[in-house]
């Protein structure tokens, strides 16, 4: 089992990269990592997920297209592909999400699936909202959410509607 690491510098912050097995694993925010040294790779499934970011962060990518193999549960795993549904500068409610899996009642599990998501940005965790529109928690900090649906809204040409 091979593991890669890289930290990218995006606009909203250090991110850590991690592949294993020629499969994305993890993006995550590192918000203690302010001074992170920022690395090369030689994987070809990090450097293409650079890229990728970098066309996302560019407004000219709007679909990942990675191998990708998050660590989770058969549930979360069935959430996180829900998540990949929803369409670019688009968003849906925790309970669309519950809605889609076939049981409104797990709108609480949905929820917190989706807060565990490994692979931020790729899987579009961001674009989940409250049920009244509002922005509700994201493990990579409010802020970076409302940059993110701002970010993508603009890149689609439209007027952001969460302000």
């Amino acid at each position: 089992m091979l593991i890669n690491t890289v930290h990218y510098a995006s606009p909203l912050g250090t991110l850590l990269l991690q592949e294993e097995d020629n499969q994305l694993t993890i993006v995550h925010f590192m918000d203690d990592a302010i001074d992170a040294v920022l690395s090369t790779t030689d994987s070809p499934v990090l450097q293409k997920t650079i890229l990728q970011l970098d066309e996302y962060f560019a407004g000219r990518r709007k679909q990942f297209d990675l191998p990708l193999s998050p660590a989770g549960t058969a549930f979360q795993q069935k959430v996180w592909q829900q998540l990949i549904q929803i369409p670019f500068a688009e968003t849906i409610t925790y309970l669309h999400v519950a809605k889609r899996l076939g049981n409104v009642k797990s709108i609480r599990a949905a929820a917190s699936a989706n807060g565990k998501n490994p692979l931020a940005i790729i899987i579009p965790c961001h674009r989940v909202v409250g049920a009244d529109g509002k922005l509700t928690g994201y493990a990579g900090g409010l802020h970076r959410k409302q940059w993110l649906l701002e970010h993508e809204a603009k890149a689609a040409g439209k007027q952001s509607s969460l302000f």
